[in-house]
């Protein structure tokens, strides 16, 4: 896939007041500092599309991005960040949870892992919710140019290994590098493959 344009389109706290759902769309999300502005920006080489910040937890909001002017990329607001107070993490939770469980047009949610970690319960604990949910996910390690191959390749096996104690069997894995543009083709090539079939679906608006 060559990606000719990418435009920010809004930015919303709502879900009935995101863009009607007659366009493919991949959300992505990680904890806080995964690295997901910086993937966003390599995987649509515009930088400073999505806005990177040193600051874990910047993005509270649903943002929709137009790439090629007929599928978006969701950036939604990392999960995990410590400085929220509890009210403001619950109502975070509530309108990420109510979009990736009713979007219509939601075709796969892209969980963003730092690949130098060991696996994370709150990484862990979101897949497993997906899972019960039976929405389409696929797992995207970043930060792969920051360790050497062999070190990323275990912190893979080791979070297969975490996720089989709940799945029958693991969903597609990206291994990614921001810097290097590791991963770019395959992602791209990986939602160029959804978009084909994609019909839109019935939808209803929301009050």
């Amino acid at each position: 896939m060559i990606i000719k344009s990418a435009d920010f389109i809004c930015s919303n706290t709502q879900v009935s007041k995101l863009p009607p759902p007659v366009k493919p769309e991949y959300a992505f999300i990680g904890r806080s500092n995964v690295g997901k502005s910086s993937l966003i920006n390599m995987l649509t080489g515009k930088k400073g599309l999505a806005k990177t910040s040193q600051t874990p937890g910047k993005t509270q909001l649903i943002n929709h991005f137009l790439v090629n002017e007929n599928w978006y990329i969701v950036d939604l607001p990392g999960y995990g960040y410590a400085r929220a107070s509890k009210t403001k993490k619950a109502d975070w939770n509530k309108f990420i949870q109510m979009y990736l469980d009713k979007r219509e047009s939601l075709q796969c949610v892209m969980v963003l892992i730092d690949s130098r970690l060991e696996p994370q319960k709150i990484d862990v604990e979101f897949c497993n919710w997906l899972g019960e949910k039976g929405l389409s996910f696929v797992l995207v390690f970043t930060k792969a140019d920051k360790q050497s191959s062999l070190k990323t390749d275990q912190s893979v096996a080791k979070f297969k290994k975490a996720l089989l104690e709940t799945f029958d069997e693991v969903p597609q894995i990206f291994v990614t590098s921001a810097e290097l543009h590791a991963g770019r083709d395959e992602i791209l090539s990986f939602i160029s493959g959804i978009n084909q079939d994609f019909e839109i679906p019935d939808y209803k608006t929301f009050d």
